[in-house]
This record gives structure tokens, sequence and C-alpha cells, in this order.
């Protein structure tokens, strides 16, 4: 009998999970476990890069595990860790980052960004960013972190040995740099040790749920969710008040972004002929956003409250959740033991007792 594909995946512990991370993950993660070795995990370490607070850290990541099982992730078919359970993983991942290029760290355009907003930096030079980085003295520094952060996260998914991992497409250069970074250790010591993973998605276009503010994909930080674990009255309050447009002027007119991303969601929640009435009726200029956003609640309302339910029930179980993430941590440090030993031994850091 063949051996399951390894799948791993993870969500950073800074808050709630919302409708971005159902959709876009959650509800895959639960599709795989019956066919794939699926590791799922709530990246601790990732979440130090933003210099979290220690008690909200430590809440997050209850949170976020009972969110997972909430949502249907089943502890007996799915290794589901918290990161830092797994300490093999920060001693790879300095193992790792003495083949890893500073520069091709600087290039990465997810610190880019995250540097110039941490920064205020409003320059798309490299060179001025760098500078920048280096010469700022003040609190707003730059932690050695986030510059590793794609180390780290090749680290989570090599120490696994993982074949396929569900990505975003804002983390697509970090998995091809996984790639890049498990050829150049294979390579230099001449060992066929790491897989090169690839980006799984069930062979469909990457979702991307857009959040209530008129313009780009649901996120935390940009305060325009939906969260998953939302009471029912905050869940509709926040959908009334989602960002629309004055209303079709002539028929036919080209749908605008706002209203575009509210129909988006709604064919993510709601039945497709009653999305499509909604098409017809902006086209005709007849489309009245009251009705639209009752019924885009209502609908979401039938997805999230009984993740709601469950999640509540699970949080209030501190037992359970720690039974669950002891059998988690067993099962993920096995593989991740094995992996670091065999790298050690190809860099030569081999006990002489």
């Amino acid at each position: 009998m063949n051996e399951k594909e390894i799948v791993l995946s993870g969500i950073r512990a800074t808050g709630n999970l919302h409708l971005g991370n159902y959709y876009g993950a959650l509800r895959n993660f639960v599709k795989m476990q019956d066919d794939y070795d699926c590791n799922y995990f709530i990246a601790d370490l990732h979440a130090l890069t933003t210099n979290p607070d220690p008690v909200e850290l430590h809440e997050n990541v209850k949170n976020i595990l009972a969110e997972y099982l909430a949502a249907g992730v089943d502890p007996e078919k799915a290794t589901i860790f918290v990161q830092s359970d797994v300490p093999e993983i920060s001693e790879m991942y300095l193992l790792l980052n003495m083949h890893v290029g500073i520069g091709e760290l600087l290039r990465t355009t997810s610190f880019k960004d995250k540097a110039r907003k941490q920064l205020g930096i409003s320059t798309d030079s490299d060179e001025d960013i760098e500078k920048q980085i280096v010469g700022n003295e003040s609190n707003k520094r730059v932690n050695a972190g986030l510059l590793t952060y794609p180390t780290l996260m090749a680290v989570d998914i090599l120490i696994q040995k993982a074949r396929k991992v569900p990505v975003g497409k804002d983390q697509e250069q970090h998995l091809e740099l996984t790639r890049r970074f498990a050829r150049r250790f294979n390579s230099f010591y001449n060992v066929d040790l790491f897989p090169e993973p690839e980006n799984f998605n069930f062979g469909q276009n990457a979702v991307k749920v857009p959040g209530l503010d008129g313009s780009g994909k649901m996120g935390k930080s940009e305060g325009n969710c939906i969260y998953l674990v939302d009471e029912e009255k905050v869940l509709r309050k926040k959908v009334m008040r989602a960002v629309t447009d004055e209303g079709p002027k002539t028929p036919g007119q080209p749908v605008s972004e706002p209203v575009n991303n509210l129909l988006t969601l709604m064919e993510l929640t709601t039945a497709p002929e009653i999305v499509q009435s909604y098409r017809d009726a902006y086209a005709d200029c007849s489309i009245r956003y009251g009705d639209m956003k009752k019924q885009l609640a209502e609908d979401i309302l039938k997805v999230t409250t009984p993740i709601r339910e469950r999640y509540q029930a699970i949080r209030a179980d501190e037992a359970y959740i720690a039974k669950v993430v002891s059998l988690g941590a067993e099962r993920a440090r096995e593989r991740a033991s094995r992996t670091l030993q065999e790298v050690k031994k190809a860099m030569g850091i081999i006990k002489f007792y």
C-alpha cells in the first residue's frame, strides 16, 4: 500500500480566524485529512516577529486550535500541533540559516513590504529600504526574525518532508525559496534528503475572499474581517455597514469593486440563482443594497453559527485542548527528530559519546 503524501500548512497565532482563513485554508484542511498525511500547526514562533503580548499570544494559540477543531479538523486523522512544541524546528532553523544568503532574504517581497510598513518608509528602492533598516535607531527597528521568516517557513516544511503545501499568492515566493533551499542543501552535501514541495489547491484557483471595506482581501490587519466566532448581532452589523456605492445609474454599467466584493462573498455562501438575481438587479438598476446585505448576513451565519457553537464548547474544555496538543506534538516530533538527525549527520554534527 502506498504511503500517503505529506501535506503541511500553518496559520500564525495573531488573532481569531476569519472567513478568508476558512475558505482559503480550513475548508481544504478538512477535505484533505482522509486522503493525505496532514500536518496542521499554529505558528506561534512566526507570530513573534511582531513582538506580541505574551498573554495574548498564549490565548491566540488556544483560540486557533479550538477553531481548527470546530471547523472539522479531526485530531485522529490529522496531526495538529503548536510550532514551539517541536523544538527540533528551532534547532534546524539555526542550521539551515547557514545556507541562506542575507541578500536573498532582503529581496523577498514580504520582508520589504513589512519593513516599509513598520518603519513608515515610502520608497520602493531596495537600496534605500536597506539603508533605512540598517541606519534606523528608533524603537521601530525591524527584527532579524522578520528577515529570516522564509528560513523558518522552509524548516516547517522540510523538517516534515512535506510534498504538498497549500499557500496563498502572498506566500508563493516563500515556497519557491523553500525549494531553492532544499536543492541547495541536497547539492552541497550530496544527499537526497529533502523533496521539493509544491503548492496544493486541489487543482482549483486560489480563493481570494474580499473584505468589507470595498477593496483588497479580508485580513486581520486591515480590520475588514468577519470572524468565524463573531456573535450573530456583531456579524449582522458588520455586513450591514459594508462599503457599497451610490447604486448603478445606467443599465448594464460595470459592477463597482465594492459591490463586486459583496457579490464574491455571496458566491461563497449563497445559492447561485440568488447571486445571479442580484447581479441582474445591478444590471437593470433595481438593486437594493439593504436586501442584498441582509441576504448575505443570513447566509454567512449558516456557515459560521455551527462553527461558533462548536468552538465555544471546545474552548471551554481545557483538558481536551491539552490532550490534542500533546498528541499532536508527539506525532510531529517523531518525524522532525528523524529529519534533524539526518541534517546534522549530513553537516558533520555527530555525537562522539
